[in-house]
Order: C-alpha cells, then structure tokens, then sequence
C-alpha cells in the first residue's frame, strides 16, 4: 500500500468498526420498538452486523489491527445516546422512535462514505476488491432508501397531533 498512511487508516477503519457497533446496537433496538416496520428495520439490522464482518475482513486484508476498545466505545456510545431528553419522563416519547430512525440513517450515510473511499483507495493501491466494494455501496444506498421511508413515516405519526381525552 505505497502512499497510504497505515497508522491514519488504520485509525480511520478503526472508527468506522466502532460506528458500525454502535449503529448495530441502535439498528437492533429500532427493530425492536419499531413495531410496523419490525421486518424491514431487521433486515437492515442483519445487513449492519454482515458488513461489520466484511469490514473487518477487509482490515485484516490491510493489515490493520482491529482495535476492541474503539469497538467497546461505539457500543457504549449508543447506550449512552438513549439517554436524552424526549419530554417524557417514564416513557417513550413518540419523537424517540423518530431520532433513532435519523442516527440510523446518518451511521449508514457514514458507513457509504466509508466504503466509497475504500472503493478509491482500491483504484489506487489494490488489495481491495472493487467488486466487493461495489456492492457494499448499492447496499448502503438500498438500506438508507428504505431509512428514508420509515423515517417520514415514523415522522407524520409522531407529529401528528392526538385527541386528548375528556376535559
């Protein structure tokens, strides 16, 4: 890999792997809460843990050590990000659902741009397979379409005002 910084990637790889276990985590829990779009939200949950793996194989076709503790600190980042306020004190607020829809789709618009370089970084230096990167990117791309949807969906419920009960 001449020219390429491998501290810097390594850094760089490393930090999407610990976005990609954060984004699993909030992928899962979303699957979980999001009753009417459970299947879809798994699927994607399942498609993040699968290109975790695939990203942790392409670091060690790199030759770039995977570094636990950044791991560890994306999962823990996502257990402390539940914990804001949603104006409501022992429940969910239906503005929770819609927040978490929106990292999810920011850490999937992340992991594209990851693989986007990669897919340049593969033009440029090989040891990569462009093929592969391809389809990790159209993959990508389908998931955040998908995010999309559930998003506005997920939105237009949330915001739409409800009948208070009897005065």
């Amino acid at each position: 890999m001449t020219g390429l910084d491998k501290d810097l990637l390594g850094i760089y790889l490393n930090d999407h792997l610990a976005g990609a276990s954060g984004g699993l985590e909030l992928a899962r829990r979303a699957a979980r809460s999001h009753g009417r779009d459970r299947a879809a939200l798994r699927e994607i949950a399942d498609q993040i843990a699968a290109d975790r793996e695939e990203l942790r194989t392409i670091m060690i076709t790199l030759g770039v050590p995977v570094r636990r503790y950044k791991e560890a600190a994306g999962w823990v980042m996502e257990k402390v990000g539940r914990l804001k306020l949603n104006g409501r004190i022992l429940s969910r607020s239906p503005l929770s659902d819609v927040l978490e829809i929106e990292a999810l789709r920011l850490v999937v618009e992340g992991k594209a741009a990851g693989w986007r370089l990669l897919r340049s970084i593969a033009e440029q230096h090989g040891h990569l397979d462009p093929a592969q990167l391809d389809r990790l990117i159209d993959r990508a791309a389908r998931q955040a379409d998908v995010l999309e949807n559930v998003r506005v969906k997920t939105a237009h419920q949330a915001l739409t005002a409800r009948p208070s009960g009897p005065t």
